[in-house]
């Protein structure tokens, strides 16, 4: 028989369903099911049995934990948290076992009526997608300390053994990296990228770096962004999914996500940043939506741009002509994600952001509808002497990403004001209506303005730079690899190929691939380690490929000269690349993404793929003996991983 939680009234008075309470964030239960209690005196009882986790310092709000896991928050009035505690005498401490009914403190009814505040009190199951199957409130009049519901828990599953053999080793893999990082209990929510595991926990301190970085099947453990980044590697998708499937669907929701992420900064109390953290902390916010919005798509985009290239290969030699009708639909394969990015994008940043994606990617389509499209550079209107003109949408990126942010707030702001009934057909309607007339108007045309000005601004930088850029770039762009921030650049290299259609930039930074992947093949050549040579092949064949974390914290960063010596061959590459102002026409990097450097507008011209060529040899050749003769030898032993950087005001331990 499934477990039931009683939950007792907390002060005596009128209970209700959550729904009920005129809290629109309780009411629409984004803190979980719970019940209402309009109070009628104002002495507190627990409402149920198990540990005070938080007691918040305006005394607003208390938090529970039983027995069996439910997680349960007590708010004392709406927006009582502006009155700094006066009207409240809580009597409870973090960490203190309570029965259900015990007394814990009392608040003033009148102080806060007079204050313009409301006194409803609400108790919520805020782990409810975890815990509770189901809840049956027992609405009207109780005394505090009688039952007013009872929650009927779901059934635990015990967990699956590590030497079970029916668990495959994603399923393993998953199960153990959880366990470690704290559980479901320490876990806000899950992303993942190319090749790490993106969690954003509750308290990183309670996550086993040493245990984490020990599995079979773990790179590497790194702190950036505000995440506990586990890396993986290649196969990073697949411990995702299993990891996934143990945590529970909720943590790879977004607004599941919101939600917990608003719990942990309720329970966190005040906000004691200086104006600086709060500055730097919006600043990686807004980083971190643009990043999160771009990095589901750019697997498509440089798979994408590989087959263009092809394209451009095939019509040099003759293979293919550009009329042909097999040229016509490898084209429009190539092209349809560039074509319909805007549709990309906002589906992938409304996933970040917490909107609806479907919405936001029909807004992407209005953007790129073909009777727009057809009108591009025309007049679409005349307002207050302003003549408004069509912009391309098609290959943008920043306008969509504020489009999906405006719809965001306009659902919100609909939901909250329409009647539940009205929101299914009318929260769609209105915000599609008004967010797309304010792209088409007023943003859009003004940032793509300011995305054109932005690449034009790079390209200049750089071929006036020329091997300075190339040199510096060159050898430094994967030290921010280390650290999670190269997903900062993503974003311009991006705005680079969609702007202007070639990025200067992602030819210098292909250079850093090919070398740390000479580095790593190094390392497999002169190695008599089984174990290490078997590593250090697969990293060097994923580096030529693009994605260079395997070699990097697999074997470079653990011989840090090895590491070096990949930055000696890139700064080498970057060098050959700007000197020679070297293009790239595609997102694809490394050895594979030779087919970038066609230029799909003049399939004739190999100057840029002589260039990539020229540097791509110069990287692997240098990377490769710098790291065979200097960088490794079987005597080394491994070094620990580089120190994570410091947040803000933290001091060193």
């Amino acid at each position: 028989m499934a477990k039931q939680l009683s939950i007792v009234a907390p002060v005596s008075g009128t209970v209700m369903n959550i729904d009920q309470v005129s809290d629109s964030v309780f009411s629409q239960k984004l803190m979980g099911e719970g019940i209402g209690i309009e109070p009628t005196d104002g002495n507190i009882v627990a409402p149920v049995t198990g540990k005070v986790t938080l007691v918040a310092e305006t005394k607003h709000a208390i938090g529970f934990r039983t027995a069996d896991g439910a997680e349960v928050l007590m708010h004392l009035g709406i927006d009582t948290v502006e009155l700094n505690g006066a009207p409240f005498e809580i009597d409870a401490k973090p960490d203190i076992e309570v029965q259900a009914g015990d007394s814990i403190g009392t608040m003033d009814l009148d102080a806060i009526k007079k204050s313009g505040k409301g006194v409803t009190v609400m108790v919520a199951v805020t782990n409810t997608a975890d815990v509770l199957d189901s809840i049956e409130v027992k609405a009207g009049e109780h005394a505090a300390g009688e039952e007013a519901a009872v929650v009927t828990l779901k059934e635990v599953k015990e967990p699956v053994e590590a030497d079970d053999p029916n668990e495959g080793k994603y399923d393993k893999l998953a199960r153990q990296i959880v366990q470690d990082v704290g559980g479901a209990d320490n876990t806000n929510s899950l992303i993942h990228c190319i090749t790490r595991l993106r969690f954003y926990l509750k308290d990183e301190s309670k996550a086993d770096d040493e245990k984490i970085k020990n599995l079979d099947g773990v790179i590497d453990v790194m702190h950036a962004q505000g995440q506990y980044q586990v890396v993986i590697g290649t196969e990073v998708g697949d411990v995702y999914d299993a990891a996934i499937k143990q945590l529970g669907p909720d943590f790879a929701d977004d607004d599941a996500t919101a939600r917990a992420v608003a719990e942990t900064k309720a329970a966190a109390g005040p906000d004691n940043r200086t104006a600086w953290q709060k500055t730097q902390d919006g600043f990686n916010n807004f980083i971190g939506v643009i990043t999160g919005s771009m990095s589901p798509v750019i697997g498509a985009l440089a798979a994408a741009g590989i087959l263009k290239g092809l394209l451009s290969f095939a019509v040099m030699f003759h293979l293919l002509t550009q009329t042909s009708q097999l040229y016509l639909i490898l084209n429009a394969v190539g092209d349809s994600a560039f074509f319909f990015l805007p549709m990309l994008v906002g589906y992938s940043a409304a996933k970040r952001i917490g909107g609806d994606p479907i919405i936001a990617a029909v807004i992407g389509g209005v953007l790129v509808h073909p009777s727009l499209t057809a009108v591009i550079g025309k007049s679409i209107g005349h307002l207050g002497g302003f003549n408004f003109q069509m912009v391309q949408y098609s290959y943008s990126i920043f306008p969509m990403i504020l489009a999906a942010w405006l719809a965001f707030k306009c659902e919100n702001w609909l939901k909250k004001h329409l009647a539940s009934y009205l929101t299914m057909i009318f929260v769609p309607f209105f915000t599609v209506l008004v967010v797309s007339a304010i792209t088409l108007y007023v943003t859009g045309p003004v940032i793509i303005s300011i995305s054109k000005w932005l690449a034009m601004g790079i390209a200049w930088i750089l071929v006036k730079s020329g091997w300075v850029s190339g040199l510096l770039l060159g050898g430094f762009y994967q030290i921010l690899v280390i650290f999670g921030l190269h997903w900062g650049v993503v974003p311009l290299v991006a705005n680079d190929i969609a702007t202007t259609g070639h990025s200067y930039l992602n030819a210098i930074l292909c250079q850093t691939m090919i070398s740390q992947g000479a580095a790593v093949l190094a390392v497999a050549v002169k190695s008599r380690k089984a174990n290490l040579k078997s590593l250090s092949i697969a990293a060097a064949i994923s580096a030529f490929c693009g994605v260079t974390e395997p070699a990097i914290y697999g074997v470079n960063l653990r011989f840090r000269k090895v590491f070096i010596s990949g930055l000696i061959g890139s700064a080498v590459g970057g060098f050959i690349t700007g000197l020679f102002h070297g293009d790239m026409f595609g997102f694809a990097g490394s050895w594979i993404g030779f087919a970038s450097f066609f230029n799909p507008k003049n399939p004739s011209d190999l100057s840029n793929f002589w260039i990539f060529l020229a540097s791509s040899i110069a990287s692997t050749i240098i990377g490769f003996a710098v790291a065979y003769f200097w960088g490794y030898n079987d005597e080394m032993k491994k070094g620990g991983e580089v120190e994570k950087p410091l947040k803000p005001g933290q001091a060193k331990a």
